[in-house]
C-alpha cells in the first residue's frame, strides 16, 4: 500500500494546489515511517520570495516536527527535480531518500553535476508523466 506512487500521489495533489494559486505547480511531500510529517508546494508568488520552493518549505516543516535539522531515515516525494538551491538544502539535511518524479534537465541538479549526501538515495521517473503534464500544462498557459 505505501509505494513510492502512493506518496508522489500526495506531492501531486500539492503541485494542484499550488496551480490553483498561479504558482509553478511543484509538491512534495516528507515521509517519516510511512507517514506524511510535512507537505508543501511552491509559494514563490504567494509569498514574493524567490526560496519558497516546495522543497525549502517541507524541509523547514519536516525539521520542525522532528525537533532536529537532520532527516535522516525520511523520504522526500517531489513532482519535479529540485533546483540547486534545493538539493544544497536537502544533503545538508542528509535527508536518506529522494523521489523524483519528472527530471528537470534545464535547472535540475542532476544535470548540474551535483549530488545530495553520498547516503542519499535518489530514484527518479516515479510517475513521471503526470509529474511532467502538469508543469507543462502551466507554462502553456502562462503562453
Amino acid at each position: 500500500m505505501f509505494t513510492d506512487e502512493y506518496f508522489m500521489k500526495m506531492a501531486l495533489n500539492e503541485a494542484e494546489t499550488a496551480f490553483e494559486k498561479d504558482e509553478v505547480p511543484i509538491g512534495c511531500v516528507i515521509v517519516s515511517n510511512n507517514r506524511v510529517i510535512a507537505r508543501s508546494h511552491n509559494l514563490t508568488e504567494t509569498l514574493n520570495d524567490v526560496t519558497a520552493h516546495a522543497e525549502m518549505q517541507a524541509i523547514t516543516s519536516a525539521a520542525n516536527f522532528l525537533g532536529g535539522k537532520y532527516l535522516i531515515n525520511c523520504t522526500l516525494y517531489v513532482t519535479l527535480e529540485p533546483c540547486v538551491m534545493c538539493s544544497g538544502a536537502l544533503s545538508w539535511s542528509q535527508i536518506s531518500k529522494v523521489v523524483i518524479g519528472a527530471r528537470d534537465e534545464q535547472r535540475g541538479f542532476i544535470n548540474k553535476n551535483l549530488t545530495l549526501h553520498p547516503k542519499t538515495e535518489i530514484v527518479t521517473g516515479v510517475m513521471e508523466n503526470e509529474c511532467s503534464s502538469i508543469v507543462k500544462e502551466f507554462f502553456k498557459s502562462k503562453r
